[in-house]
């Protein structure tokens, strides 16, 4: 074992926080862990597993599930496309490996939802296979301790950073050292500010030695978030409101809405807007009534302000109920797996409901 990867180590051993994952490490709960911990932070995952674990334990029971199921399990954890890959990879393990992840590197990757880097995370965790991983913490932490100045994600940055990781890797412990580094970069070897003094890899690091680390890894220069004005409708149909379910691919597949969409040049007003996007979306003319909330919410690439607002149907439209489209009263919407704006607004209908007994708009 190396020198670096032995200082590694031993600090994880005294400084490892005690994670839900790490209590009871298996296959299936390494998997739904690193799943859940793309792109989210661990304060926020911990509660998410907890839940998932207790509704879903096994495999088996998650291939088992319906997509609605896990989707609404998930709700709130954003990246959706993440639980729709987990039902998928469940079912297909179920089918072709007994209901178990396969002890293989490369039978890991072919898996939906799984990369090179979560394959190695689960290979040398769960079966202790020697074989490096690369999350963004560890990409930092090894930027700086080797003064690494390609960019990450670029393909020279990346060949060394992979190079790297494989060269520094304790094939004694993998799955601990690919977890210490990620430890490392999360407690110490932070984006801003690292805490240097307390690393124990501060006497090989060549960043720390050269003063560079605040300046590593290199970053590129983000573009500016593009920010859409949006609209919504409350379609009431007496005691009902109408949802739409949005298409498997793309943001928030599978997750019920209250319909509408973004405003364009062309639109004079909010309500001309929603008037546009349901007859596009629904085939009707509406009525567009009081607003119901203004809601901001930012996603990845972009952000949004959400416009609600009251809306009825013209005399003699109709929308029939289909698999992608419901009448529901405001108190059944919580059964419904919804994104997080969509969700405020559910909350408000039922609490409305609860509390006066007819939706907004309607006359008692």
């Amino acid at each position: 074992m190396s020198e670096p990867a032995a200082l590694l180590l031993a600090w994880y051993d005294h400084n490892a926080r005690q994670l839900p994952w790490r209590l009871d490490i298996t296959p299936y709960r390494t998997w739904v862990s690193e799943i859940m911990l793309q792109q989210t932070r661990v304060e926020t995952v911990i509660p998410y597993f907890e839940r998932f674990l207790r509704r879903f334990p096994d495999l088996p029971a998650l291939a088992q599930a319906s997509q609605a199921d896990v989707l609404h399990a998930w709700e709130g954890l954003g990246y959706y496309s993440r639980a729709r890959n987990l039902h998928k990879c469940a079912r297909l393990l179920c089918q072709q490996y007994a209901c178990a992840l396969p002890a293989d590197l490369e039978a890991l990757r072919k898996l939906p939802g799984i990369g090179r880097y979560t394959a190695g995370a689960i290979a040398s965790i769960a079966f202790g296979i020697p074989t490096p991983a690369l999350d963004a913490n560890i990409r930092r932490v090894l930027a700086r301790l080797l003064e690494i100045r390609e960019l990450p994600g670029s393909p020279p940055g990346e060949k060394k950073l992979w190079e790297a990781a494989e060269h520094l890797l304790s094939r004694e412990r993998p799955g601990d050292h690919n977890q210490a580094l990620m430890e490392l970069g999360a407690l110490v070897c932070k984006p801003k500010a690292p805490d240097c003094p307390r690393c124990p890899l501060k006497g090989e690091c060549l960043a720390y030695a050269r003063g560079s680390q605040e300046g590593l890894p290199a970053r590129k220069v983000s573009p500016a978030v593009p920010h859409y004005i949006v609209t919504a409708a409350v379609l009431r149909s007496g005691s009902r409101v109408l949802i739409a379910r949005r298409p498997q691919d793309g943001l928030l597949g599978g997750l019920w809405e209250f319909p509408g969409g973004k405003l364009e040049d062309t639109d004079p007003d909010l309500p001309a807007c929603l008037r546009r996007e349901i007859l596009e979306e629904l085939g009707v003319e509406i009525n567009v009534g009081e607003p119901l909330g203004v809601y901001r919410h930012a996603y990845t690439h972009f952000r949004i302000t959400l416009h609600a607002f009251a809306c009825g149907l013209l005399a003699g439209q109709n929308v029939p109920e289909s698999e992608t489209v419901r009448w529901v009263r405001p108190e059944e919407l919580a059964g419904f797996a919804m994104g997080k704006v969509d969700r405020l607004i559910a909350n408000r209908l039922a609490h409305f409901f609860q509390s006066t007994s007819c939706l907004p708009g309607n006359q008692p």
